[in-house]
């Protein structure tokens, strides 16, 4: 029996790399594309013997989340993997003694914490009829507010925070049909959410995604007797909410 995974912000990235791992382990992936031009992606598709295609998808629109929806339910009615991955950083530097964009902060709102509840609630019935019934959430330390130390970031930071509480709501309402709901801090990355490479990464993209992958492969072993509903890091750390 296939078994089929979305990825959400597949282009490049943390995304990218979870589809190539995910591809590797044998599953059907849906690959959420929000560029116009993806030629790694666009390969990555032509060399998978079907098993991977591509959707356009932006994830802060809410047609565009019901086209991706269309497209899955065309193929199969089952969903065994959703990785909300897609997000956008927003200013980094305003305080709250500067002047706030809040057109932007609605934006990142809309991509970061709306924008993964559309894909969940969208998908909610094909996951809870698969094997594994499991919705990852890319988070970040950002949204913890235990460990907060920033005086900045207020899109981002909020929205991650709200992301965990939504994750922390799924979990409830799923863990007792059998679902289950991870929250991932990804690591430092070096990707191009600022806009351009971050150097200073401590991880590569494929680290990164090999990280979560491995979580992941403990987290839907059969024999699984982790820790309950926690936010970690790849590593498997746990951090405060």
């Amino acid at each position: 029996m296939k078994r089929w995974a979305f990825v959400t912000g597949a282009d490049r990235g943390v995304g990218f790399s979870l589809v190539k791992g995910l591809l590797e382990r044998g599953y059907d992936v849906f690959a959420g594309q929000y560029a116009a031009a993806g030629d790694e992606l666009e390969r990555l598709e032509e060399n998978s013997g079907g098993r991977l295609r591509r959707v356009p998808l932006d994830i802060g629109d809410g047609d565009s989340v019901s086209q991706a929806l269309k497209s899955v339910a065309a193929v199969t009615d089952r969903l065994d993997i959703l990785i909300n991955n897609g997000a956008i950083l927003g200013d980094m530097q305003a305080t709250i003694e500067d002047e706030l964009d809040y057109e932007e902060l609605d934006k990142v709102f809309r991509v970061n914490a709306l924008g993964a509840l559309r894909m969940s609630n969208g998908l909610i019935g094909p996951i809870l009829r698969s094997g594994s019934k499991l919705i990852v959430n890319i988070s970040s330390e950002a949204g913890s507010i235990g460990s907060c130390w920033r005086t900045g970031w207020y899109a981002y930071c909020m929205s991650k925070a709200a992301l965990n509480m939504q994750s922390h709501l799924i979990h409830n309402q799923i863990a007792p049909q059998g679902g289950k709901v991870m929250v991932l801090h990804p690591g430092h990355v070096q990707t191009y959410m600022q806009g351009k490479l971050d150097t200073e990464g401590k991880l590569t993209p494929d680290e990164s995604a090999g990280h979560i992958l491995a979580l992941v492969d403990k987290r839907l072993d059969p024999g699984y007797t982790g820790e309950g509903f926690t936010l970690i890091d790849y590593e498997g750390n746990t951090l405060p909410w």
